[in-house]
């Protein structure tokens, strides 16, 4: 695939996923500024490094859906790769390679189990949610196999780095999306947005489909794993199940910030401001009294109304 074509095709179909993104920032800007007026302590350092940090493991996860649902796919790993990753951590960095070996150790099995992953869905054939639904369970189950109770160890100067009182998440998320950017200045980046859109026509133009599609696994798998990483050293230790709500509020970010379950709608850029837009939703819900009950029901309308309200609309343009 040639620079320029595959350049071109990127381009139309930017332009087109990006229209209505617009809407989206002014909702995440209203809630901000509720959030803000409603807790002013966000506007310091230390409140603006700890919403960050809350934030920062859902918008890598949503990342990490949102790859795989730009490109036609879906995951019901994350969860149970969330939890391997803080296992894997706190179980390796206690041991002679310390925590290079341990961040070693969670890269390598983020990689590996979501290009495995990826090869079965793409060279099999077989449906992706059907794939790893089953990769959930048998990821969980090594997870509890590892470590079936909470601990482990984590450094404290790890925690404190990553979850002190300076904003480091939020310095680690603009790394990420900078390498992001860079990615797909490459023929595989590029073509993670062509194969979802229209896989035949990208196919014609030279996209190795099938190996974009592993690729978009494998670097789904890292994330996710990482993400462990981090709510490890948050936490201060590993827990087998922690990762367990990732999976749907993955998903529900991704659909909030824009991104279609078909692949062909939605940008990286929207997936990341609809986890932005979830976190400081839930956090809005919180100081204005909301029970938890309440605060999951709000939730799933408000998800309901993200996807049915652009459907609507786009049926009476059709009809007008």
């Amino acid at each position: 695939m040639s620079t320029s074509s595959s350049s071109r095709l990127y381009g139309s179909i930017q332009l087109r996923r990006n229209r209505g993104l617009a809407g989206l920032y002014l909702v995440v800007a209203a809630f901000l500024i509720l959030y803000a007026l409603l807790f002013p302590g966000i506007l310091s350092i230390g409140g603006f490094s700890k919403f960050t940090q809350n934030w920062f493991p859902l918008a890598l996860v949503t990342m990490a859906q949102a790859l795989l649902m730009l490109n036609g796919g879906i995951t019901l790993a994350i969860g149970p790769l969330v939890s391997l990753g803080a296992v894997i951590a706190a179980t390796t960095m206690e041991g002679a390679l310390g925590v290079p070996g341990g961040i070693l150790a969670v890269t390598l099995a983020g990689l590996s189990i979501g290009a495995a992953i990826g090869v079965i869905v793409t060279y099999l054939r077989l449906p992706a949610i059907i794939v790893t639904l089953a990769g959930s369970f048998i990821i969980g189950g090594v997870a509890l196999i590892l470590l079936p109770r909470p601990g482990g160890f984590i450094p404290d100067w790890l925690s404190t780095v990553l979850a002190g009182h300076t904003p480091v998440a939020f310095l680690l998320l603009i790394v990420i999306l900078v390498l992001w950017k860079a990615f797909l200045a490459t023929p595989l980046g590029l073509g993670i947005y062509a194969a979802g859109d229209n896989p035949v026509g990208a196919f014609r133009s030279g996209v190795p489909v099938e190996r974009v599609k592993v690729v978009a696994f494998a670097l789904s798998g890292l994330l996710a794993a990482l993400t462990g990483l981090f709510v490890a050293a948050q936490t201060g230790s590993g827990d087998p199940v922690i990762g367990t709500p990732f999976t749907l509020n993955s998903i529900a970010a991704a659909v909030l910030g824009g991104v279609g379950f078909l692949g062909g709608k939605g940008t990286m850029r929207g997936a990341i401001c609809g986890s932005l837009l979830l976190s400081v939703m839930i956090n809005v819900m919180f100081f204005l009294g909301f029970p938890p009950v309440a605060q999951y029901v709000a939730q799933g309308l408000i998800i309901v109304g993200a996807v049915a309200v652009p459907e609507l609309l786009g049926a009476w343009r059709a009809r007008r």
